[in-house]
C-alpha cells in the first residue's frame, strides 16, 4: 500500500473539510452485469471517465489532499486505473480485501492508514453521482462534534427517521421505534470522526449501519444529519440508472 503524503494545501479548501477521503469501491456491481464482470462499478466511464474520478475531481476542489480506496471485485482494475499511485497528484492507496468486509469493515480495515492529522474522516459511495453541499456537512460535523454526520435528502420512502429541531438522527431501518420529524434517504456520503472507530468491532464483517445504530441507542445524539434536497444525487446501480446518467453527459 501506498504511503499517505500531505500535499500542497488547496488555497480555496475549507478549513473544516475533511483531507483524507476513503471512497467505497469494493462492491459486486451484480445489479450492473455483465458491464461489472471485469470492471468494478466505481470504474464504470461517464463522459469518457470513471465516476469514482469524476468524484475524485469535486473533493479535490473542496480540500481532500489523499484518497483511500478499498477493492475487492476485479481489483487489477484499480491498480490499472492508478498506476502510479496517486490521481491528479493526490496519493492514492488501494485496500485490497481478500473477504468483503462490507461497508462497516471496510471502514474498520482502513484505519491504521489514517495519519494523526486525520481528526475526521470523509466516507463517500464509489457508485453515486451527486452535486451536494458538502462544505455544509463537513461545517455542520465540525460544530457539532459528532460522532458521524450523515448526508441526507427528504424522501417518504427513505429508512432514515432525522429530527429536525436537533438536527440528530434517531433511527435507521426502523430498528429502534423511534420516530424523528422526517423521512430521508441516505446518500452514502457522511464524515465520522477518529472516535467513531471505537465503534466497530475490529474483524467483523458488518454494515456500518449497525455501528450506527449502537451509538444512536445511547441516545445522546452523537450521530446527526445534514438535508440536502437542493443539490443532484443519483445511485448508478442499476443498468437503466447508469444509462440515463449516460444520457445526460452525452447530451
Amino acid at each position: 500500500m501506498k504511503d499517505i503524503r500531505r500535499r500542497d494545501s488547496n488555497p480555496s479548501a475549507d478549513a473544516d473539510f475533511p483531507k483524507t477521503a476513503f471512497l467505497l469501491g469494493a462492491g459486486l456491481g451484480t445489479r450492473l452485469r455483465p458491464l461489472t464482470e471485469r470492471c468494478p462499478k466505481p470504474l464504470l466511464p461517464l463522459g469518457g471517465k470513471p465516476m469514482l474520478c469524476r468524484a475524485m475531481d469535486a473533493l479535490l476542489v473542496l480540500g481532500v489532499e489523499r484518497f483511500i480506496v478499498n477493492t475487492h471485485h476485479a481489483a487489477e482494475a484499480y491498480a490499472e486505473a492508478f498506476p502510479r499511485g496517486d490521481y491528479r497528484g493526490a496519493p492514492v492507496s488501494l485496500v485490497h480485501e481478500p473477504v468483503l468486509l462490507d461497508t462497516g469493515g471496510g471502514l474498520k480495515n482502513i484505519e491504521p492508514l489514517l495519519v494523526p492529522a486525520d481528526e475526521n474522516l470523509l466516507v463517500y459511495n464509489g457508485d453515486i453521482l451527486a452535486e451536494l453541499d458538502l462544505r455544509a456537512l463537513a461545517a455542520t460535523h465540525a460544530r457539532s462534534r459528532a460522532l458521524a454526520t450523515l448526508l441526507l435528502r427528504t424522501d417518504a420512502r427513505g429508512n432514515v427517521n432525522f429530527d429536525d429541531a436537533t438536527a440528530r438522527v434517531e433511527d435507521l431501518r426502523d430498528r429502534l421505534g423511534r420516530a424523528g420529524t422526517r423521512r430521508c434517504r441516505f446518500t452514502g456520503i457522511y464524515i465520522v470522526s477518529r472516535k467513531f472507530f471505537d465503534e466497530i468491532p475490529a474483524g467483523k464483517i458488518e454494515s456500518v449501519v449497525e455501528a450506527f445504530l449502537r451509538v444512536v441507542a445511547r441516545g445522546n445524539g452523537e450521530i446527526r444529519g445534514v438535508i440536502d434536497d437542493a443539490g443532484s444525487w443519483r445511485d448508478l446501480g442499476t443498468p437503466e440508472e447508469y444509462a440515463a446518467a449516460q444520457r445526460d453527459f452525452a447530451a
